[in-house]
């Protein structure tokens, strides 16, 4: 029993490849003037995705630039995916995929997975309805440096450019019309990319946000979560980032005797549901010591998680959010509270509640409305709103 807590509680969270020993950097050759001289979204390098794609779809891994969290020029690595049939007449529309949580660390991209299209939700529908699917990595993965995990603006941009960048392959076919669509880290990301969109990337229109089962109120979801393996994990590789990219020492937090397993947890990936027992056991420690102080009540970790809290400024488009009742990583009554506050905004909101749902299956499990969602924001159709409706 405990086993299979474990794979329902991170199956989706944790699934990404290491770089093998003598592999090529994924950067490659390109140099720091090339980046600075590119605009946002510019292809600086494509390769053929490693594992292919599904039947009947082409797919590509990608080099593109993109921007920092302090306006900086990076590259951000990435796919395109798009069906593999004559291009049409009129341009394809855009799904924007971000991914859920893999890691913090460069081996951790999940462009670096032998098959990248089966961590897609919903790719079958997707490529079916003629869209093209630009996945990020987000920065830092497959890259270089830490990746900025959990932290909304790097995510939006990450995901703008990707759509950029998948308008200039010649063969997608790929318009100005996108969608965002994400589980779990990845519905943080759709969301804050819906805030972002006009400021970032005006060129591009925006028609819907689908997210499943979101991060939304980190600091209320780290305290739930506080303790399980889940939670430890996540916390982990949250403080490892943070302390990273903001340059806050770890021992504000973290008891010294737990360095050693913190530091092993927080640069895992998971490639395999299977290998997620072997998380288990390295994580193990953490449940004697680990924290000395909860980072959700003092600064700067506290104002971080509130920074990152998506909510702040409207959506952008309509929102559409699935959210499992069986899930104990992202608790249901989280995901409730933060529908319920957009649309005290004013926000269109359409939320399905997936009976009996782990986070683990709950993008996987609600891609088909997701997508039939979208596609009827691409028809134009008017969005249902289902604020005011009982959950």
């Amino acid at each position: 029993m405990r086993h299979t807590v474990l794979v329902c509680a991170l199956a989706a969270l944790l699934l990404a490849s290491p770089v093998r020993s003598g592999a090529v950097h994924p950067l490659g050759d390109i140099g720091s003037h090339e980046i600075v001289a590119a605009k946002p979204g510019t292809i600086l390098r494509v390769w053929p995705q490693i594992g292919g794609s599904v039947d009947n779809a082409k797919a590509y891994r990608i080099i593109y630039r993109s921007t920092g969290m302090n306006g900086e020029p990076i590259a951000v690595s990435g796919a395109i995916l798009f069906p593999d049939t004559p291009t049409p007449r009129v341009k394809r529309d855009v799904v924007a995929w971000a991914h859920p949580t893999t890691g913090v660390v460069e081996k951790c991209a999940p462009t670096l997975l032998p098959d990248l299209s089966g961590t897609i939700a919903g790719i079958d529908q997707m490529l079916e309805r003629g869209f093209v699917i630009a996945a990020t990595d987000y920065a830092g993965l497959g890259g270089q440096g830490m990746h900025p995990y959990l932290i909304g603006v790097s995510e939006a941009r990450a995901v703008l450019d990707s759509v950029r960048a998948a308008r200039q392959l010649p063969d997608a076919a790929a318009g100005d019309r996108f969608a965002v669509w994400g589980h779990s880290q990845g519905g943080h990301a759709a969301l804050f990319t819906g805030e972002q969109a006009a400021s970032y990337a005006p060129e591009l229109k925006l028609v819907g946000v689908a997210a499943a089962a979101p991060a939304t109120y980190l600091g209320e979801l780290f305290r739930a979560d506080s303790g399980s393996i889940g939670g430890n994990s996540l916390t982990a590789m949250t403080l490892l980032s943070w302390s990273t990219i903001f340059n806050i020492p770890l021992d504000t937090v973290l008891e010294p005797s737990a360095k050693r397993t913190f530091e092993a947890v927080a640069s895992t990936c998971i490639e395999k549901i299977t290998e997620l027992l072997r998380l288990e056991e390295i994580e193990q420690p953490l449940q004697r010591t680990f924290l000395k102080v909860n980072p959700t009540t003092i600064e700067p970790w506290r104002g971080i998680m509130e920074r990152n809290t998506p909510g702040q400024a409207p959506p952008g488009a309509p929102v559409f959010i699935a959210q499992g009742t069986a899930d104990d990583l992202v608790r249901p009554q989280i995901t409730i509270q933060f529908a319920d506050r957009l649309c005290k905004a004013g926000s269109v909101v359409e939320m399905k509640m997936l009976e009996g749902v782990s986070h683990s299956y709950a993008g996987y499990d609600s891609a088909y409305e997701a997508v039939a969602w979208m596609a009827d924001r691409f028809h134009g159709r008017p969005a249902p709103n289902g604020c005011g409706k009982a959950r």
